[in-house]
C-alpha cells in the first residue's frame, strides 16, 4: 500500500466531532441579551466609520473613491464627523438586535427541528432553518432599525452639502438625533421615517436569507474539506469503530470566522444596488426624486443618468469591507456569547 493510500484511509476512518449548537431553549435568557448588548455594541462602534464613509460614497452625485472622501471629511469636518449619528444608530441597535437575535433562534430552532422531523437530512435541514431565520428576523428588526437608519443617516451626511462632490443632501438642519427626530416627524409624519422601508426589507430579507444559508453550507464544506487536518485526535472518543477529531476553541472560531467572511462578501455584492437606492431615499430631498416625493423608479433613473448602472454600486468597496468584517466579527462574537449564555456549560464538548 502507497504512503498517499495509507493517509486517505487514515483519515477516512476518522471523522471530525464538530461541537454542538446551541439553541433557543439552552440559553439563559438574561445573560444573552446583556451580553449581546455590550458585545455588538462594541461592534457597532469599531465599524461606524465604514458606514458614514460608504453612506457619504452613495449620495455623492460621481464616483469618488473612499479614501479621497474619507481624507475630504476628516480635514473639513474633523475626526468626530465619522461618528456623526452614532449615539442614535445605538439607541437602536440595542433594542433592534435583541429583537433580531430573539426572532432568529426561535425560528431556527423550530424550523430546523420541523425539518428533521419531516425527513430532510441535517445539513438541508440546517441551511433551511438558518435562512427562514435570517428572513424573519430581518423583516422584524427593520420595524425598530429603519426610523433610527434614517435619522443617522440623515446626521451622517449633514455637512455634506459643502463637499464638492455632494449632491442636494436635505437642507434641514439637526443639532441632534432627537432633534432630527421631531423636525422628519413633523414635516414629513410617521410615514418620513419609515421611507425606505419597502426596499429595506427588500434588501435586508433576502440578504439575511442568502447569509445565513451560505453560513451554514460553508461552514460544513470548510469542516469536510479541511477539517481533519486543524483537528486534534481524540483517541477517547470512538463511535461504530471509528475515531473522533475534536476540534479546539481556535479552530472554531477560525472556521467561524472564514465562513462569516465568504457569506458576507457575497452578500454585499448582491443587494449593493438596492442599498444604493434606499440610502438615496432615505437621505436626499424630495426635489432630487421628483415633485411627488422620492420613488424606487425615480432615484434609480436618477443614478443611471448621473453614471450608468455602476452609480448603482457606489459605495461597494466600503460596504463589502463593512459586511465582510462586520459578519466576521458578529458571528465569532455571536457564537462566543451563545456559548457563554447557555445553561449547561458542560454539555457543549
Amino acid at each position: 500500500m502507497s504512503l498517499d493510500a495509507a493517509e486517505e484511509e487514515e483519515v477516512s476512518s476518522q471523522e471530525v466531532k464538530i461541537p454542538a449548537d446551541i439553541d433557543w431553549k439552552m440559553l439563559d435568557k438574561s445573560k444573552f441579551f446583556f451580553l449581546g448588548a455590550a458585545f455588538f455594541s462594541g461592534v457597532s462602534a469599531t465599524l461606524y466609520p465604514i458606514v458614514v464613509l460608504k453612506t457619504r460614497q452613495q449620495v455623492a452625485q460621481s464616483q469618488v473613491s473612499t479614501i479621497r472622501i474619507a481624507f475630504w471629511v476628516v480635514r473639513h469636518e474633523g475626526f468626530r464627523s465619522l461618528y456623526r449619528g452614532f449615539g442614535t444608530s445605538l439607541m437602536g441597535t440595542i433594542p433592534a438586535r435583541a429583537l433580531y437575535m430573539a426572532v432568529l433562534e426561535i425560528t431556527k430552532s423550530n424550523v430546523g427541528t420541523t425539518a428533521i422531523k419531516v425527513g430532510f437530512p441535517d445539513s438541508t435541514a440546517a441551511a433551511m432553518a438558518n435562512a427562514a431565520a435570517g428572513l424573519s428576523a430581518a423583516v422584524a428588526a427593520q420595524m425598530v432599525w429603519t426610523p433610527i437608519d434614517v435619522v443617522s443617516q440623515r446626521l451622517m451626511v449633514q455637512g455634506g452639502n459643502r463637499h464638492k462632490f455632494s449632491n442636494s443632501l436635505s437642507s434641514t438642519k439637526y443639532l441632534n438625533g432627537f432633534d432630527a427626530f421631531r423636525k422628519i416627524l413633523n414635516s414629513d409624519g410617521l410615514r418620513g421615517l419609515y421611507r425606505g422601508f419597502g426596499i429595506s426589507i427588500l434588501t435586508y430579507a433576502p440578504s439575511n436569507a442568502v447569509w445565513w444559508a451560505s453560513y451554514s453550507v460553508a461552514q460544513r464544506l470548510v469542516w469536510d474539506g479541511i477539517g481533519f487536518y486543524l483537528c486534534k485526535k481524540d483517541d477517547d472518543m470512538f463511535e461504530n469503530g471509528v475515531s473522533a477529531l475534536r476540534p479546539d476553541c481556535k479552530t472554531v472560531i477560525a472556521v467561524q470566522g472564514v465562513s462569516a467572511f465568504m457569506a458576507g462578501g457575497v452578500s454585499a455584492v448582491i443587494t449593493m444596488p438596492l442599498d444604493t437606492i434606499k440610502t438615496r431615499l432615505q437621505v436626499l430631498d424630495g426635489d432630487e426624486n421628483g415633485r411627488k416625493g422620492p420613488t424606487i423608479g425615480h432615484t434609480f433613473r436618477n443614478l443611471v443618468r448621473e453614471g450608468g448602472l455602476m452609480a448603482c454600486y457606489r459605495g461597494l468597496w466600503p460596504r463589502w469591507a463593512s459586511m465582510s468584517m462586520s459578519a466576521t466579527t458578529m458571528i465569532t462574537t455571536y457564537e462566543f456569547l451563545k456559548r457563554l449564555s447557555a445553561k449547561n456549560q458542560e454539555g457543549l464538548t
